[in-house]
């Protein structure tokens, strides 16, 4: 519990963090990632030992506010939540929202 606490206290952190630089979008998105991508070696290294685990639901949210690519990585390095379902499935539903916004968004600054 006091883990996935921080979990969302280094999110919320990285957020405020990033509004300060010239391009917070760019440096959210790689932070995200980053933060993203440790969660997911966190939790491979709980699994292994069984210590405290982050909740399917908070992996999630990572991949929903933009990590989503370093959950794919995280996924891959680690060889973790690759079979579970239905992680699998809400995470590939996560993935495919967030790239129907960033078409979005490029659609309408383009236009």
């Amino acid at each position: 519990m006091i883990f996935n606490r921080l979990c969302y206290l280094l999110l919320a952190a990285v957020a405020t963090i990033s509004a300060f630089f010239p391009d917070p979008l760019q440096v959210w998105i790689i932070s995200v990632n980053v933060l993203t991508l440790l969660l997911y070696g966190a939790d491979k290294l709980a699994a292994r030992k069984n210590g405290y685990r982050v909740p399917e639901f908070t992996l999630l949210i990572f991949g929903v506010v933009g990590g989503w690519f370093g959950a794919i990585l995280g996924q891959q390095i680690f060889r973790h939540k690759t079979q579970k379902q239905p992680f699998k499935t809400y995470f590939a539903i996560s993935v495919i929202v967030n790239l129907m916004v960033v078409i979005a968004g490029m659609y309408w600054v383009m236009r």
